[in-house]
C-alpha cells in the first residue's frame, strides 16, 4: 500500500531539525502558527511525502505519516512498518506557544513575555498527544495526555481518565478502557481494560512476542496480562498473568499460562483458599456482558 500526503512541518530554526509534521485527513495545504514560530524560535513549511507501508520509515516527516495513518483508522496496529521510528523521532517539548527543543523552552519564556501567555509544557517526548494532530470519530477520551499520536482507537470507544493508549496499539470496536494498552496490543470489539488494568505490549518487557485480548473479552480492576486473551474471557480484578504463570486448567492439568495464550472461553482467577491460579470456562451467559451505554458516544 503506497500513501502519499501533504503536510506541515515545524523546524527548528538554529539546527534546522524537524520538530513534527500535521498532515491534515483533507491532503491539503493548511497552515499552523504559534507563538514560537512568531519569536523566530521555529520555523515551518509544507512537505509531500509518498511511503510504502511495507517499508521501513526513513524520515522523521515519514514517521509522522505513519503515526497520522494509524490514529485516522487507515492501517490497524502492527500492520505498518515502524521500524527504527524511536531513532527518527527527535525528542520535543510540546508548549502551549508550539513545539520547541526542550533546551530553548526558557527562551521561549522570555521571547513571548510580552504576549499575555502563560506558558505550559505538556510533556517532553518523542510522541505528542493524538488529539492535536487527528480527532477520531466516535470516541471519548477523558485525558488527551494519556493517548498518544499513533495510537488506534475505534469509533465506540472511550478512554476514561486514567486509561492510556500507547502509539501502534489501541482498540478495533467500541471498547472502555480504563487502564494501559501498551505499544503492539490490539484490543477486540466489546471488550474492556478496568482501572489500573495493564497489558503487556512489546516495549514493556514483552519482546517481539505481540498480545491482543478478543472479542467481549474483560481485565478486571489492577489486572493484568502477559498474554493474549481469545473471545469471551475474563480476568478477575487483581490477577497478573505472564507467559510463565502456572495455570490448572479445567481439567486438572497445570500449565504455563502461555500455552492457554488466545484460547476463547476463559476465567482466569486466584483461588482465594489455596492461591493457585485457575482456568475454568467462562459461562457468559451468567456473566451478563458489558454495559452498552457506557460505549455510547453519540
Amino acid at each position: 500500500m503506497t500513501v502519499k500526503r501533504i503536510g506541515h512541518r515545524y523546524i527548528d530554526a538554529a539546527s534546522g531539525k524537524t520538530l513534527d509534521v500535521w498532515f491534515p485527513r483533507a491532503n491539503t495545504q493548511i497552515a499552523r502558527s504559534c507563538l514560537a514560530q512568531k519569536v523566530g524560535l521555529i520555523s515551518s513549511d509544507f512537505v509531500e511525502i509518498e511511503l510504502e507501508i511495507d517499508g521501513a520509515p526513513k524520515t522523521i516527516e515519514d514517521a509522522y505519516l505513519r503515526l497520522h495513518l494509524l490514529s485516522e483508522g487507515t492501517v490497524q496496529p502492527n500492520c505498518i512498518n515502524l521500524t527504527g521510528i524511536f531513532g527518527l523521532l527527535t525528542n520535543v517539548a510540546w508548549t502551549s506557544a508550539g513545539p520547541v527543543l526542550p533546551n530553548k523552552v526558557d527562551e521561549l519564556r522570555g521571547a513571548i513575555a510580552n504576549e499575555h501567555h502563560h506558558l505550559s509544557i505538556t510533556s517532553i517526548d518523542k510522541f505528542p498527544r493524538m488529539t492535536d494532530y487527528v480527532i477520531p470519530e466516535g470516541v471519548r477520551i477523558g485525558d488527551a495526555d494519556r493517548v498518544r499520536l499513533g495510537a488506534h482507537l475505534a469509533a465506540g470507544s472511550t478512554v476514561m481518565h486514567e486509561g492510556f493508549v500507547n502509539f501502534n496499539a489501541g482498540t478495533l470496536g467500541s471498547s472502555m478502557v480504563e487502564g494501559r494498552i501498551s505499544q503492539g496490543v490490539v484490543v477486540g470489539d466489546g471488550s474492556d481494560i478496568g482501572g489500573g488494568a495493564s497489558t503487556m505490549g512489546t516495549l514493556s518487557g514483552g519482546g517481539k512476542s505481540i498480545n491482543a485480548i478478543g472479542k467481549n473479552s474483560m481485565v478486571g480492576a489492577n489486572a493484568g496480562i502477559g498474554i493474549s486473551l481469545g473471545d469471551d474471557c475474563i480476568v478477575e480484578a487483581g490477577l497478573y498473568i505472564t507467559a510463565g504463570t502456572k495455570v490448572k486448567t479445567p481439567d486438572g492439568e497445570v500449565v504455563s499460562a502461555r500455552q492457554l495464550s488466545g484460547m476463547n472461553g476463559l476465567l482466569f482467577r486466584r483461588n482465594s483458599q489455596t492461591g493457585s491460579v485457575e482456568a475454568i470456562v467462562a459461562d457468559s451467559s451468567k456473566w451478563g456482558g458489558l454495559n452498552a451505554s457506557l460505549h455510547n458516544n453519540d
